[in-house]
């Protein structure tokens, strides 16, 4: 009725051969497969004759001859795991990217003060500025955001060219100079112009008097603060309806964002953040300071505090809302309070073409629907959701 302990083992161990076999057998050799059935027969002749000696020696052979069976594969190294490790989160994380959370970097001042673009800040003007110590401005980068640059004209120069030179995430801004050297900021094109330093030298060239700069003149002394990275929520707008007053990321499919003067002040991008302003069916028109949505004055929370025209907490007041100023033949949809326009619920086209107006919070400087129309329901990404950096903008956490 009860089996000594070296029976059971010796049992169990013949059971586990067979599994062996069952589960391997497309990867044995036959002369193997041959060999732990020759050594099963061997253990169970030796179990039949209560034979302790030769059940502990067949069983050590049965044992010897199942490890032994398969060929040795190498244990990954830690080089390669860690490999695998990085492309395993890469993938992963572009999967997130494409269906969940999108990483959005502001650069522009659009949405001053609710969200923040990257600005330049000059210091050529404070005697004895230089940028400080290399472990501080480590230190106000990963909280601020915040790059020093201390470019120097080494020599007479006169600027050819300013173009946008932004890759992926970072924007950039090349300027090139008669003698082919350049450089390079980082800030949008349109930041760079109001640089106070370079601002100067443009208008020394459309006077036609040079050189721009002199040997040993700031091209740009100062600091540049980050714009605000933001992720968007890529999901919500597949299950609900997108909320008037939120602050939302869209594509520029099909939108006429292009030429000098409707990109004077907005550096070109392929996705906006802006204030979602009117919805569907809606009627937009603007008595500055404020924005009048079917008749009635704005009751978003977000909206009101813009037409407050009151500082933010860190001071920074807002504009209100102001109708557009047109330059040089620029057009806009209205430029008074007598003007407006109505968002279309029913396009014939279907709902992805259905239209919300986008506005910025910074009014006097953000390039919106008042100038290039309404966005189209295909152009929507989601609302913005969290900002992530820098840390003490004022601004870091979710997003209203």
């Amino acid at each position: 009725m009860f089996k000594p302990r070296w029976k059971k083992e010796a049992l169990l161990l013949l059971k586990g051969a067979q599994k062996f076999l069952h589960y391997k057998r497309d990867l044995l050799a036959p002369d193997r497969i041959d060999e732990i059935e020759s050594r099963r027969v061997d253990l169970k002749a030796a179990i039949k004759a209560k034979d302790l000696d030769a059940v502990k020696e067949t069983s050590k052979q049965l044992r010897n001859t199942c490890e032994k069976s398969l060929a040795h594969y190498r244990q990954p190294d830690w080089l390669s795991e860690n490999i695998e490790v990085f492309w395993v989160a890469i993938v992963v994380a572009l999967g997130i990217r494409a269906y969940f959370l999108q990483p959005f970097r502001i650069p522009t001042g659009s949405m001053q003060p609710s969200l923040n673009g990257i600005v330049a800040t000059t210091k050529h003007d404070e005697e004895g500025w230089d940028t400080p110590w290399f472990g501080e401005q480590v230190f106000d980068f990963a909280m601020s955001g915040r790059s020093y640059e201390n470019i120097v004209a080494k020599k007479d120069l006169n600027i050819v060219s300013i173009k946008d030179a932004s890759f992926f995430l970072f924007s950039r801004t090349k300027i090139t100079f008669d003698d082919n050297t350049t450089e390079v900021i980082g800030c949008p094109v349109n930041e760079a112009y109001g640089i106070s330093t370079i601002k100067n030298a443009l208008i020394r060239k459309q006077n036609q008097r040079t050189p721009h700069f002199e040997k040993g003149d700031p091209i740009f002394q100062g600091y540049l603060t980050s714009g605000d990275l933001v992720l968007v929520d890529k999901v919500s707008y597949h299950f609900r309806q997108p909320k008037r007053g939120e602050s939302f990321v869209f594509d520029t499919r099909d939108i006429d964002t292009d030429g000098p003067d409707r990109m004077s002040s907005q550096a070109k991008g392929d996705h906006y953040i802006k204030r979602l302003s009117g919805v569907p069916g809606d009627t937009i028109q603007i008595d500055e300071p404020n924005l009048y949505i079917n008749g009635d004055k704005a009751s978003e929370e977000t909206l009101l505090r813009v037409m407050s025209k009151e500082p933010d907490s860190k001071g920074y007041p807002y504009t209100g809302y102001t109708n557009p100023r047109r330059t040089g033949g620029q057009k806009t949809l209205f430029s008074d309070s007598s003007h407006s326009v109505t968002l279309d619920a029913n396009p014939d086209k279907g709902n992805n073409y259905r239209e919300f107006f986008a506005l910025g919070d910074n009014s006097t400087d953000s390039l919106d629907s008042r100038y290039w129309g309404s966005v189209k329901q295909y152009n929507l990404v989601g609302p913005a959701f969290i900002s992530l950096w820098p840390f003490n903008s004022g601004h870091w956490g979710f997003i209203k």
